[in-house]
């Protein structure tokens, strides 16, 4: 599996102003008819469940207001997006649609609390899927967790240089420096990097390069951010346009 061998699609190739939505299945049939590499999020629901979503919240996006966390499959099931007639789809959902026509990059997204529930069972699904994919995390422990459960399924960290957002105020500070500087290789052994476009000059990719791992770069919307990315990256996580 080449991960590096087609361009990204950022949540699918969604276009908001077509009445397609980032991470639902219009976006990954577009892009899959487009020939683009899929990158999609997941999230863990109240009764353990996989589900194809970015944000921890459903305000952004759809009819409804609260924690995903709170809510059960089936109660997201009945939940409205703002601008599609999409329903949210399953990690199953996702995997039986694809169906291994286009790869698949899945983030797992993290409140770095240490539950591990999430990448538990993405795990379980991914390395039982009959088709190209790989997992990533910005949390390094689940990225371990990862290798610990499906060793054959490829995994890799998202990073950026540097954590100063408030979203960052739960990860210690010391922590966040080294997740800048991928100081946690040594425990997640991650086989793959996603680092942000403005950061491909951070020291620690150097480190990246001379292991020869593949370097992807999110997320690539304008032209500057793609002369970054052909400079310093060797694919793109990209969305708002048609490489």
């Amino acid at each position: 599996m080449d991960l590096t061998a087609r361009p990204v699609a950022h949540r699918g190739l969604h276009d908001a102003a077509a009445g397609v939505i980032e991470n639902t299945a219009s976006a990954a049939d577009a892009a899959v008819a487009a020939g683009y590499a899929i990158e999609l999020d997941v999230q863990l629901t109240r009764d353990g469940e996989a589900v194809v979503f970015h944000d921890f919240t459903l305000d952004r996006l759809t009819q409804a207001q609260g924690r995903l966390a709170d809510r059960t499959v089936a109660e997201l099931k009945t939940v409205r997006f703002k601008s599609t007639s999409d329903i949210m789809m399953t990690l199953p959902d996702l995997l039986a649609r694809v169906a291994g026509r286009s790869l698949l990059i899945i983030e797992i997204k993290s409140d770095f609390s240490g539950d591990m529930r999430l990448v538990q069972r993405t795990a379980e699904l991914a390395a039982a899927y009959n088709g190209p994919i790989a997992l990533m995390s910005f949390d390094p422990d689940m990225v371990a967790e990862i290798g610990r459960l499906a060793p054959g399924v490829r995994r890799g960290i998202v990073a950026q240089r540097r954590y100063d957002h408030a979203e960052w105020d739960c990860v210690p500070p010391v922590r966040r420096k080294g997740l800048g500087l991928l100081l946690h290789w040594s425990r997640s052994r991650f086989q793959f990097v996603n680092y942000r476009v403005s950061d491909l000059d951070a020291p620690a990719l150097r480190v990246v390069r001379a292991m020869g791992l593949p370097l992807l770069t999110w997320t690539v919307r304008t032209a500057e951010d793609r002369a970054l990315a052909a400079a310093g990256a060797d694919q793109i996580v990209f969305e708002g346009f048609r490489p």
